[in-house]
């Protein structure tokens, strides 16, 4: 008997199975259906909705057409009023046959075509006056505000028709959010044990390809980290076996290089000054002897030799002081700078008696610095205060500490130079004046920011021609 009743009862539960499954795709597919049907009428809706607006702007289109013409009289304005003229018939007929079925919306449009052929015959008497030129009529026509009752008639019209349209569009709307909601919950009612099978299933995978993907990751990064610290290891000690090589081999280069400079410095000295004494002597000679044997022209030519032999040597002296300074060793000291200025000061003016010079030099400046090299600076940018200002009456010196600049400055009133050679001032041999007008070796300025530099500063300038210069420098 049991098997017998396995026998009916299987294929029951299976065809009672079949029936719910049945019954559950024919709901889903009815309130699909309905869904579909409820979502046409929303749209269609929406359809009326745009025509009305489609009428109002193809209106106001017409109106601003109208009216541009009737300001400026050009044709060109009456586009948008041919345009809405074609257009409007059309867009009534459409909005007619879209409400076919509201009979409420059937007599709004009867009345909005009456006012918009009024609306439409009234521009058109605007126009044609305009076209005449009979402007008296043409304000009496605006004056009588007919235009603006018209537009504000046809404006309540179409209001009304959205209003009912928007009111019926709501009603839609949330039948057709239910037809969802009650979709959605057919459908999803057989969907949602699946569903969370697969995402159980998904998230146990994800892990598992997570933590293979991370062990794989970390095992590269580490063979990486284990071959760059071999690499690194090896180049250390790479380095540790030819440090001591290449320190002695520095050593021995710079060596090397102070020797040949020192030996440059000996032949500057030496070698060079012993023909420049040759000439220096015999050209005395021919002055002080035979100076009576030659004429004007050869006394100016033995004096244009002894000139030069003389610069000859200053430049020499000038070159063995930039020389000296480059190798020199620093040595930095905590000194008063204002009372190192002072002293340089002092020595230009007991060099320049017959000139009258004015120091302004601020108190109380001290500096971390070298002296000897510093006073060597001192006085070359000093000397070329007092050089350039020779043609001022009344020559005026300043020495002093620039807050904003964080830098010392040495300014004079003198001949200055134009900012376009800038770049060159701090060249050897490099002048921004002629010998005839100020003396000068062209090597000055270069010791000095050979000084500054070997202080780890910065040296720079600004001036105006005939308007003074300003050198500014630091030290580290």
């Amino acid at each position: 008997m049991k098997p017998r009743i396995n026998r009916v009862l299987v294929p029951s539960l299976l065809f009672l199975a079949l029936l719910v499954v049945s019954f559950n795709a024919w709901l889903a597919f009815r309130s699909i259906k309905v869904l579909l049907d409820d979502e046409e009428l929303v749209q269609h809706t929406w359809q009326v909705i745009n025509q009305v607006e489609g009428i109002m702007s193809s209106a106001k289109d017409a109106e601003t057409g109208s009216r541009g013409f009737l300001i400026s009289g050009d044709d060109a304005y009456l586009e948008p009023y041919s345009s809405a003229l074609k257009e409007l018939p059309e867009e009534i007929k459409t909005f007619q046959s879209l409400t076919s079925d509201n009979p409420v919306q059937q007599a709004r449009i009867v009345e909005m075509r009456a006012v918009l052929d009024q609306r439409l015959a009234l521009l058109q008497q605007g126009i044609n006056l305009r076209r005449s030129g009979r402007t008296d009529s043409l304000h009496a026509m605006v004056v009588t505000g007919t235009g603006q009752v018209q537009m504000n008639h046809l404006r309540r019209l179409a209001d009304e028709s959205e209003a009912g349209e928007r009111k019926l569009l709501a009603t839609r709307i949330a039948e057709a959010k239910m037809s969802g909601q009650r979709t959605r919950g057919t459908l999803g009612l057989a969907a949602s044990l699946d569903f969370l099978l697969i995402v159980l299933m998904f998230r146990y995978f994800n892990i598992e390809r997570g933590m293979r993907l991370a062990a794989e990751d970390n095992a590269e990064r580490l063979a990486i980290a284990r071959a760059e610290a071999e690499a690194y290891a090896a180049q250390v000690e790479k380095l540790n076996a030819t440090l001591e090589e290449r320190v002695q081999q520095r050593t021995a280069e710079l060596e090397t290089t102070n020797r040949e400079l020192e030996a440059f410095s000996y032949s500057v000295s030496h070698d060079l000054r012993a023909p420049l004494r040759t000439i220096d002597g015999f050209s005395l000679a021919l002055e002080e002897d035979y100076i009576s044997a030659v004429d004007a022209v050869g006394r100016d030519y033995i004096k244009r030799v002894r000139g030069a032999v003389q610069r000859m040597g200053e430049l020499i002296d000038a070159l063995l002081e930039l020389s000296r300074i480059t190798r020199a060793a620093i040595t930095r000291e905590h000194f008063d700078l204002s009372q190192l200025a002072r002293t340089v000061a002092g020595e230009l003016q007991e060099q320049n008696r017959d000139r009258e010079i004015v120091f302004k030099i601020q108190d109380h400046m001290e500096a971390e610095a070298d002296p000897k090299l510093l006073r060597v600076a001192l006085e070359n940018l000093m000397g070329n205060a007092v050089k350039f200002s020779a043609k001022v009456a009344h020559a005026v010196i300043e020495f002093g500490w620039d807050g904003e600049q964080g830098a010392w400055f040495i300014r004079d009133n003198g001949a200055g130079f134009d900012m376009y050679y800038a770049e060159k001032l701090f060249n050897a041999f490099n002048r921004l004046h002629g010998d005839k007008d100020f003396k000068g070796s062209g090597i000055g300025l270069a010791t000095v920011a050979r000084v500054i530099r070997r202080h780890h500063g910065r040296i720079w300038a600004d001036s105006i021609v005939d308007r003074g210069a300003t050198f500014w420098f630091t030290l580290g």
